[in-house]
């Protein structure tokens, strides 16, 4: 029988005895993630990669009652534990309230997972994490407790509203050090705590789990005015996505329309309504986790919002360990300033004329801007159509006596079309008009563009065709995207064999 440590154990101990049984027998049952017990359902057992169900009988009132009547009070948003330990149940009810199903999930504590991240945690700046769920930001926040109570020797206070920092019970989890836990009796008291804890306790750090109303960040603003270190996580998966919610925008400084005069608008070539931030970001830094050793972080929180309200895509810093344990830090690359006009009327007399300007249509502008600086040509972004020397635009964007083609016969400016909105298409573009390409920047520039095509699958669903290159340079792109835990095949027929890149499974 394989072994089992004494927590997971405690789990095991709740559930009906049939199911105990067949999971203790079970292989891979130091890996179970949760267990689901739905009523008239078979057993189900949920591992990383598979799901294993349970033979015998369908799950029955009784089996489920039984586990009720074995773990703590469920709360308000229908979760209960088990005393000192993570486990957390969460329940299903029918219409008259009765409980139908239940959701048994694993909690463990894992020791060293921030060591990638520790300076971060350690800097005394407010940290906010972001990642879909399971992902392991509660895990995060426990140990970054820990560490800051433990070995900083910080006064912490925790607050746990659904006890999966610290646990069930009255006692937390020593997973959390000597950090100090505040319990929420309701979901929607969590915000009162959280004033609560810094009015009444000292703490030198507040710990706050999924932050996800309007009153909770408000709260999160308060604690940061008055100096205490904040580190919580929301509900968002990417730094944009944190951006474009109303709710918790506030937590990266809030955004703000706001109305240009005549001449400031002029002055920096935009629209006269613009969207601008509000203040300075409550959270200093933000922690997008990508995969589960993969970090992109954004130690300049207010730079890199201001840059996405420009059209322009913030780079982090990315953080990823290594199967051996090594750790790898790509830093985040110096955002380059836009070109001053002594710079282009230098590029014009070597060049022997003006740089080229290039107006994007359904064509993104950040790709686009990236691929002219990664290759150092000699153009810019038009942000007027009557100012471009010619016109970048997608196929479906380009069909016959449509507005933009209309416009461009008016106008006399050359149309150019891409297949798709994708880096890699645009940087084909790129190559093809300046001619770009000795065999140092060919691979340069392929290397480059692999990057940008792993940093934009990871939010796809389908897999991206990247331009094609001989044998030795797919290689290279091949490594890149094994480092990167991706999959890869090489397709077509040369001379036009190319990298495939497949999303995360």
């Amino acid at each position: 029988m394989p072994k089992v440590d004494e927590e997971l154990l405690q789990l095991l101990e709740v559930l009906p005895p049939r199911v105990k049984q067949a999971l203790l027998k079970h292989p891979d049952i130091a890996a179970l993630i949760e267990v689901v017990l739905d009523l008239g359902r078979i057993p189900e057992a949920r591992f990383e990669a598979k799901v294993y169900y349970v033979s015998g009988d369908q799950v029955s009132q009784d089996d489920i009652d039984f586990v009720v009547s074995q773990v703590g009070e469920f709360s308000g948003d229908n979760r209960a534990g088990i005393e000192r330990t993570l486990h957390r149940i969460s329940c299903l009810r029918n219409r008259r309230g009765k409980i139908i199903g239940l959701t048994c999930r694993v909690g463990r504590v894992i020791y060293g997972t921030n060591d990638i991240i520790q300076d971060v945690i350690e800097s005394g700046r407010n940290i906010l994490f972001m990642g879909p769920p399971g992902i392991g930001k509660t895990t995060k926040l426990r140990e970054a407790a820990r560490i800051l109570s433990d070995k900083l020797n910080k006064r912490v206070i925790v607050v746990d509203t659904s006890n999966e920092i610290a646990g069930d019970g009255d006692i937390p989890h020593p997973g959390i050090g000597k950090s100090r836990r505040m319990q929420v009796a309701a979901p929607e008291l969590q915000h009162q705590v959280m004033i609560e804890g810094v009015e009444n306790h000292m703490p030198e750090v507040i710990i706050v789990d999924e932050i996800g109303t309007e009153a909770e960040a408000a709260a999160c603003r308060t604690i940061a005015e008055r100096g205490v270190q904040l580190i919580g996580t929301a509900h968002g998966n990417t730094l944009e996505n944190i951006i474009s919610n109303p709710t918790l925008s506030d937590l990266v400084g809030g955004i703000q329309s706001v109305i240009l005069g005549d001449e400031e608008a002029k002055r920096r070539h935009t629209q006269k309504a613009i969207l601008e931030r509000k203040a300075m970001p409550t959270f200093d830094i933000a922690i997008e986790i990508r995969e589960r050793d993969m970090y992109a972080i954004y130690l300049d929180v207010a730079k890199a919002v201001d840059a996405q309200l420009r059209g322009k895509v913030p780079q982090p810093e990315l953080r990823v360990r290594k199967a051996g344990g090594k750790i790898e830090i790509q830093k985040a690359p110096e955002i380059m300033p836009e070109p001053t006009t002594e710079e282009l009327e230098q590029v014009k007399q070597e060049k022997g004329r003006g740089p080229v300007k290039i107006f994007p249509f359904g064509v993104n502008r950040g790709h686009l801007e990236r691929g002219l600086r990664a290759m150092q040509l000699p153009a810019v972004v038009a942000l007027k159509l009557d100012e471009a020397d010619l016109i970048l635009t997608i196929k479906p964007k380009a069909k016959p006596r449509s507005k933009i083609m209309k416009v461009a016969e008016e106008h006399h400016i050359p149309v150019h079309v891409i297949k798709k909105n994708v880096s890699s298409q645009i940087t084909k573009f790129l190559k093809y008009y300046f001619g770009a390409g000795s065999k140092e920047e060919t691979e340069e520039i392929a290397l480059r563009e692999v990057a940008g095509a792993i940093d934009q699958i990871r939010g796809a669903k389908k897999a991206i065709d990247i331009n094609p290159q001989n044998a030795y340079i797919r290689r290279l792109q091949h490594q890149l995207v094994e480092e990167a835990g991706l999959n890869s095949e090489s397709v077509g027929e040369e001379p036009k064999r190319r990298l495939r890149i497949y999303p995360p499974l």
